[in-house]
Order: structure tokens, then sequence, then C-alpha cells
């Protein structure tokens, strides 16, 4: 009989039931080498998404951009990332994680390289709305490879592993894009990180099989995969989606919390450099910092609810209390505006972003919670897209507000209290996470 961890289980020789003391074979690890290509295709996206962030102050500098341009950029990128969220969702859907997730990283990274080529506005409005189309695949394709190798008790923590990819690439972006643009120029910076998909890439084609065609895929591992899934599933049509509560509590969850991670992205360079006085050269360690503390929020979000479920609690209750303690840290951030120590700021944002990826890595499990793996991509692109245009709205307020009054305190203000708002609908709307009926 299996226990928890997928082990099987022995008695000594001279017990009752007379069974071998022979050691507990071993699950595999495969769906881990998996988990590792999805981790390090997430790194990759952060990179390329935010140099622009980072080479923000630069750019604006000579091309003399306000702060309505440059969230005007960033609109054209987050209403791509809505338009191709969804349209990636069903394509992954219909051609699996390994196809989708190839196209995907070939759009955005011509189109991230291109952006070296271009010198006005309205050309890097282009090659971010190119950019947001391609990077739009990223979540709907990893999420479909989660459903795919990994059993329901698990995959909470995957999606934390992997999730923590944006932290990790928002924190290498802002080491290695400074010092290119010091030594090469910004147009290198765009080449040289967009040129580290394409290794990716190579490698992702010749590795990646579902786990009933991968050659690497043990028995013990193939049937602890699918311990808690149906083999065969009937394909549920896209418009059948749209009716059904579990798709509105995951996608008006990613439209109030999904903006909040844009602003952070896209906008806390600026921050620190406006409201502390930092530099290209110096803007880093904070930066650092508060990715490092969200990438820790990422795996000990999704651990906290595979512990529980583990240790016996309902999904429900596992994924709802984390993703309660989540909203409560992120709390504090209202205050940031009235700090003068720079370093308290980034410990009150640390915290938050930490927390905004440990109710993330929840979140991201109610599509395969809810619904059959068939429609999982689908689902996760109905709220991708609602959440990009959630982050195309903050784009837009954002830039008006900091056009107006020149300050970030209203915007921290609203951002600390969207996901208690969040999980007060997802509970209304799926007050026990139970699949979803078609």
């Amino acid at each position: 009989m299996s226990n928890t961890d997928g082990r099987q289980g022995n008695v000594s020789p001279g017990g009752a039931a007379g069974v071998s003391t022979a050691p507990k074979p071993r699950v595999g690890w495969v769906r881990w080498v998996i988990c590792a290509f999805l981790f390090f295709a997430t790194t990759l996206n952060y990179v390329d998404r935010f140099t622009i962030s980072v080479l923000k102050p630069t750019l604006s500098l000579q091309f003399h951009w306000s702060e309505l341009d440059y969230a005007n950029i960033i609109g054209w990128f987050t209403l791509a990332y809505a338009i191709g969220y969804v349209l990636f969702g069903r394509m992954i859907d219909k051609l699996g994680a390994k196809l989708g997730y190839a196209i995907a990283v070939v759009i955005w990274t011509v189109a991230h390289i291109a952006c070296a080529f271009v010198g006005s506005l309205a050309g890097f409005g282009y090659m971010l709305f190119a950019l947001g189309l391609g990077q739009a695949g990223n979540f709907p394709a990893a999420l479909k490879a989660v459903a795919e190798w990994f059993p329901q008790r698990e995959r909470a923590l995957a999606n934390g592993v992997f999730n923590a990819g944006s932290n990790i690439g928002a924190i290498l972006t802002p080491l290695i894009v400074p010092i290119i643009t010091l030594y090469f120029g910004w147009r290198m910076a765009f080449v040289a990180t967009g040129s580290l998909s394409l290794i990716w890439l190579v490698l992702w084609i010749a590795f990646y099989r579902r786990p009933r065609e991968h050659p690497k895929v043990e028995p013990a591992e193939l049937a602890y995969i699918e311990s808690d899934q149906q083999v065969i599933e009937k394909p549920v049509p896209w418009l059948k989606l749209f009716p059904v509560k579990e798709t509105w509590a995951f996608a008006i969850a990613k439209f109030l919390t999904d903006p909040v991670w844009w602003f952070y992205l896209f906008w806390l360079p600026a921050f620190f450099v406006k409201k502390y006085g930092l530099d290209l050269k110096s803007f880093g360690p904070p930066i650092i910092v508060i990715y490092i503390l969200s990438d820790l929020g990422s795996i000990a979000g999704g651990w906290m609810s595979s512990a529980m479920i583990k240790q016996g609690a309902s999904v429900n209750a596992a994924r709802k209390l984390t993703m309660l303690i989540c909203a409560m840290c992120v709390l504090p951030v209202m205050s940031v505006m009235f700090l003068s120590n720079e370093w308290l700021a980034v410990a009150i944002i640390g915290l938050a972003t930490a927390a905004h990826q440990a109710f993330s890595a929840n979140l991201f499990t109610i599509p395969s919670d809810t619904m059959p793996k068939a429609a999982v991509a689908s689902v996760v692109g109905i709220g991708g897209t609602a959440g990009a245009i959630g982050g195309w709205l903050m784009a837009k307020a954002t830039g008006l507000v900091l056009q107006a009054t020149g300050s970030y305190a209203a915007i921290f203000i609203g951002m600390a209290t969207m996901y208690l708002v969040a999980l007060i609908i997802i509970h209304w709307l799926s007050p026990r996470l139970a699949p979803a009926k078609f």
C-alpha cells in the first residue's frame, strides 16, 4: 500500500504478515526535471520582461519619455499579453505543452532581441506588443505540463518551484543588464538576454514528452503521477468554460492580483530612483533583496498548502488558509510611501511580493484542482487574459496618477487590499473548490 510520499511501505519479516524488509523503491525523478525546465523557462521569461524596467531610466533620458509614454508602451505589452494568454491557453490544450511552449518562446525571443534595433516610442510599442503576445504562453504551457506530470498533492509545490523562476529572473536582470549596458550599451542588453532562451528551446524540444511516452519514466513514477488522475478525458468545448463558476473564481482573482505584480515588475526601479535617489548602478541591491524574498515566498506558499494536504487537511482548507495568511502579509505595503528608510521599505515590499508569489502558487492550482486536465490550459488562458487586462488598466492608472500627483502613495494603498477581496470572491464562487460541473 502506498503512503503519502508515494513510496511503498514495508514491514519486518518476523511480523504477522511476513513481508520482506527490502529497501523502499524510489518513485522517480523525471517529473522534477520537467519542473526544472519550467523553472528556467520562467526565469528567462522574466529576464526578458524585466529588461525594459531596468532600462527605463536610461531609455527615458535618451528618448525623453514621460511617465505616460512609458505607461503606454507597458500598456501595449499588457494588452498583447491579455490577447496571447487566451489564445495560447486554447492552443496549448490542443497542441500540448511541448509544441505550445516552443512556439511561445520563439515569438517572445525574436521580439525581445528586436528591441535592440528600434529607436522610437512607436518601435518599442510594437516590439513590446509582440513580446507580450509570446510571453503569454509561458504560464499556460507550464501549468499544462504540471497537470500532466504531477499528482494533485504535489501540484502546488511544483507550481511554487517553477513560479520561483519569475523571481530569479527579476534578481538576475538588475545584476546583468546594468553591467552589459555600462560596457556595451543598452542595445546589446536586449540581444544578450534574449539569446539565452534559444539554448533552453533546443533542450526542451529534445527532452520533453508526456509521462506515458517518456523513455526515462519508470512504472513506479508513472503510477504515482496518475494516482489521482483520470487517464481518459473528454475534451471540454471552450465556450462551456465561461458559464462555470470555478472559471470566474480564477479569472477574477487574477484580474485583481496580477496588476499588483505588474506594478512591481515595471515600476519598482523607477520608484527607488524617484523616492530614494538611486540610479542604474545603485538600485540593483534593493531590487535583488525584494525578489529573493519573493522567491522564498513562492516556494513556501506551495510547500505550505501541500504540507497541510499531506497532514490530512482538505484541498479547499489548505489552499484558502494559505491564501488568507498571504493576504494579511500584504497589508503593511500601504505604508511604504511614508517611510524615509529605503531598507525598511525594501523589507515591507519584499514581504508583500513574497506573499503575492505564495498566493499565486495556490491560485494557480485552482484550474488543476477544479477542472479536467483537458481544460486546464484554457482556463489558465482565460484567467491570464483577465489578469493582463487588469495589468493594462494598472499601467494606465499608474501613468495618470504619477503624472498628476508625482506620488506612489495612492497606488500602494490600493494594492494592499486586492488579495483579501480576491480571496473573498474565490470562496463565494467556489466554497469547496470541488470539481466543476459541466
